[in-house]
């Protein structure tokens, strides 16, 4: 996150009097508010264009991350002048999250089916024939994805792998890659999603709670 996307974001938080999560990491909710009895979980996200966008390497994590997930999507003229904002419900952003679901469906589908043709000839095709495989052979093949103690969890002969136990590294590694692929790159929320829909642009912590309470009529 730039240091003008943080500081609109800790603007918003404050304007709707949210609060941040503690010990937020990036890909974590943005912001939650207790509020009768309920947690609400948010996303915030801001703009200077009339579209906005959303995340680089959109994949399946985000659909979920985003299912439950409510918008406070603040419109700028300016790096910190705010103009107005929207709120979604995750209703009401169901049907983008749920197009963008449908564009990525065949390349997730292919990169979940692909890694379990790989057999054995394949993988002898790639990392030779052995009885017997080292941790350096995996890291040729894992690389960083793995940590050094999954690594070791993995090892089913003494320091190291049978052919079959490889065979697992190898199919992780190709899920890995093909998932990488399957992503789309900052899709954009258009500013056509967005017509007939509230501008708010005062008493946004009252507001807020207004649509809140709508939510849960």
């Amino acid at each position: 996150m730039t240091v003008q996307d943080d500081a609109r974001e800790n603007q918003l938080i404050k304007l709707f009097q949210l609060e941040q999560p503690p010990n937020r990491r990036r890909n974590d909710t943005d912001a939650l508010l207790n509020y009768k009895g309920k947690t609400f979980y948010f996303e915030l996200k801001s703009t200077t264009k009339n579209s906005v966008i959303t995340v680089r390497d959109f994949g399946i994590e985000h659909i979920k991350k985003w299912q439950n997930k409510h918008w406070i999507i603040g419109f700028y003229d300016q790096e910190t002048n705010l103009k107005y904002c929207h709120y979604a419900s995750p209703k009401e952003m169901s049907k983008w999250i749920k197009e963008k679901e449908q564009y990525i469906a065949g390349d997730f589908k292919l990169a979940q089916l692909v890694p379990n043709l790989i057999n054995l000839q394949v993988m002898y095709n790639i990392v030779g024939e052995k009885q017997y495989y080292t941790i350096q052979d995996a890291k040729k093949i894992q690389k960083r994805q793995y940590t050094l103690e999954e690594y070791h969890q993995l090892m089913d002969r003494e320091n190291g792998y049978s052919p079959q136990r490889m065979l697992q590294i190898i199919r992780d590694r190709c899920e890995y890659i093909m998932r990488r692929g399957s992503t789309l790159n900052n899709p954009h929320i258009p500013a056509s999603y967005f017509n007939g829909w509230e501008k708010i642009i005062d008493n946004r912590a009252s507001k807020l709670r207004q649509y809140l309470d709508q939510y849960l009529d």
